[in-house]
């Protein structure tokens, strides 16, 4: 079992790292994104990213079932879960219960056979939000981040495409 955590700011490189990790395992990486693209905006970066990748990675789009694809794509190659953050917006969305979805998640990391890589955001290091709404995201972003960056064997922190390794 292999869980590799990979947090920084946005636009820091913690895409790109992670998916050089998951590269570097055997077998046919399996690229699970997060995100959904509600508006033009973000069909632009997710064509962008596709377009960063390449065409050797399997896709699946997982907006809210998180563990149900580890587990259906696990014994195949490294999943990159791009990423946990957006995971977490989308819970919050839904109405489910994200603390409990995010436990699922820590509990199913340790019996993963496959190498996982998670990207997530770094939320915690700004101002204080002016909105309810925004500080229990960014709280619930950090309480997340502690939970999986506790089952992760290895934790990175990427700031101006640099990884630097924290675990």
């Amino acid at each position: 079992m292999t869980v590799i955590l990979i947090t920084g700011g946005a636009r820091s490189g913690k895409s790109r790292r992670a998916e050089l990790r998951a590269r570097s395992f055997p077998g046919q990486p399996v690229y699970v994104a997060t995100a959904e693209a509600l508006d033009a905006e973000m069909d632009e970066r997710i064509a962008r990213h596709r377009a960063r990748r390449g065409g050797d990675w399997i896709e699946r789009e997982v907006p809210l079932d998180l563990v149900d694809v580890l587990s259906e794509t696990d014994r195949g190659g490294a999943r990159l879960v791009d990423c946990l953050t957006l995971w977490l917006s989308n819970l919050l969305h839904a109405e489910r219960d994200w603390s409990q979805e995010v436990m699922r998640l820590a509990e199913a990391l340790p019996r993963q056979h496959s190498p996982v890589v998670l990207v997530t955001n770094e939320v915690g290091l700004g101002i204080v939000p002016d909105n309810a709404l925004a500080r229990t995201f960014r709280d619930a972003a950090g309480l997340m981040n502690q939970t999986i960056a506790g089952v992760a064997e290895e934790v990175e922190f990427v700031v101006a495409g640099l990884p630097m390794k924290l675990k």
